[in-house]
């Protein structure tokens, strides 16, 4: 227990990613607990299921997209395929890589080739090499232990000129040794240095990066009834608030100041065409 703690306090240092370098066994019970965890998550909620994200992808990561259209989309834990919606007239083929049960094809993309694929416990992707050209993957990494191989697996799925769509938290999300309301049991955002050193050196070059998700502004658009990043201006204010306070980005926020940050980043990497 003592060694165990030591290495999780290490880790909310953002010196290493919690999980990253778990042996098979320990992906197995990571993987059982968090299999279904999200989808409960969203199924115990009174509310309807809803896509929170449109504005902040098409802000961040569609607008930059100069692919007319796309053969082959691989959408990595996209649940229903909402994230897709904006693209979907662009999209010839879906393949969704989840784990649960809980999603299945709806009636948005009953005109889509459309399939849903388990993935592997250990992290690969039963693909051939450059099957797709573009992934998408939206606050998915921070749920899978060993990032730094689901990332090379991406890189080895897509086709050469491909782009992939990522964004993940940056910051702990609490201590994982305890419950934390919201959350499943083993979820944790990928410090940004490492999150970008597993990107650069899984292959990828990077187009652009960008901060965002700055908390207090999310907070007071959600108490004013808004959804925050289903909503342009407030997205716009986002941007802002986040490049302004990028300076004070720290990991593990235990305290009011250090929450006065961007929590999350939003990248657009793509495959070089020509691989040596």
């Amino acid at each position: 227990m003592k060694q165990q703690d030591e290495y999780i306090n290490h880790c909310l240092t953002g010196e290493k990613l919690y999980g990253d370098d778990l042996d098979l066994p320990g992906i197995n019970q990571w993987f059982s607990d968090e299999a279904e965890a999200y989808a409960n998550l969203t199924t115990d909620s009174s509310e309807p299921y809803r896509y929170y994200y449109h504005v902040l992808n098409e802000r961040y990561g569609y607008r930059y997209l100069k692919q007319v259209s796309f053969n082959h989309v691989l959408g990595i834990g996209s649940a229903f395929g909402d994230e897709l919606l904006p693209i979907k007239k662009r999209i010839k083929r879906v393949t969704i890589l989840d784990p649960s049960e809980t999603f299945s094809l709806t009636d948005k993309f009953t005109d889509v080739d459309f399939v849903y694929v388990k993935p592997e416990i250990n992290g690969d992707m039963l693909f051939d090499n450059g099957t797709f050209d573009l992934i998408t993957c939206f606050g998915v990494l921070h749920h899978i232990p060993n990032v730094s191989h689901v990332v090379r697996e991406c890189y080895r799925s897509l086709a050469p000129g491909g782009t992939m769509l990522l964004r993940e938290p940056i910051v702990s999300m609490g201590d994982w040794r305890q419950s934390r309301a919201g959350l499943t049991k083993h979820e944790r955002g990928i410090p940004p240095a490492i999150l970008q050193n597993i990107l650069l050196s899984g292959g990828f070059t990077i187009e652009n990066r960008h901060l965002c998700m700055f908390p207090p502004l999310a907070v007071l658009a959600r108490k004013l009834g808004i959804s925050p990043f289903n909503n342009k201006a407030v997205t716009e204010l986002d941007a802002l608030a986040s490049k302004l306070m990028a300076w004070n980005l720290t990991y593990h926020r235990t305290s009011l100041l250090t929450k006065l940050a961007p929590s999350s980043v939003f990248y657009v990497v793509k495959k070089p065409k020509a691989v040596l």
